[in-house]
């Protein structure tokens, strides 16, 4: 598994292959750290917000114990409503709770990143994320075009 890690970036895409299935949960879940971070979240809380949001969406958006401080911006209704309990959420320093449990950092590596393996999130997943986010695309645009060539290692 370490073997790939000196390999470049421009390398890593057909080297470095995911453990497990890449689903649209993961690319969500890591589109919503990213939007975290830019609203001034510090890398842990992005984490958990990233992963709280991806939960809440891909529950229909059910009330899980979740705490809701702001209104849902304008976001939210280009969003629809599917999307609209997660944009009200607070981006405040502190853990969203889905069930009691909190949405942590810890929780998203456990979850996303060693899901996937950590050499694959750090070497492609992550930078491939980042660089759609950085150009503008919408998560709708990324979900299933960035996956299709990411299959799983099997041995």
């Amino acid at each position: 598994m370490g073997s790939h890690a000196s390999t470049n970036n421009a390398n890593n895409a057909t080297t470095l292959q995911p453990r497990r299935s890449i689903r649209r949960f993961d690319i969500f879940a890591e589109y919503n750290r990213l939007k975290g971070l830019d609203k001034g979240m510090d890398e842990p809380h992005a984490k958990g917000y990233g992963l709280w949001v991806a939960k809440v969406v891909a529950s229909g958006g059910r009330r899980a114990g979740s705490h809701r401080t702001e209104p849902p911006g304008p976001e939210a209704r280009e969003d629809g409503e599917r999307h609209e309990d997660a944009r009200k959420a607070s981006t405040e320093q502190e853990w969203h709770e889905l069930g009691g449990e909190p949405q942590t950092d810890a929780l998203f590596e456990r979850e996303i990143v060693q899901r996937m393996g950590t050499d694959f999130y750090v070497q492609v997943f992550a930078p491939a994320i980042a660089q759609a986010v950085g150009q503008g695309r919408s998560y709708e645009s990324i979900r299933d075009t960035l996956r299709k060539a990411w299959t799983p290692a099997h041995s």
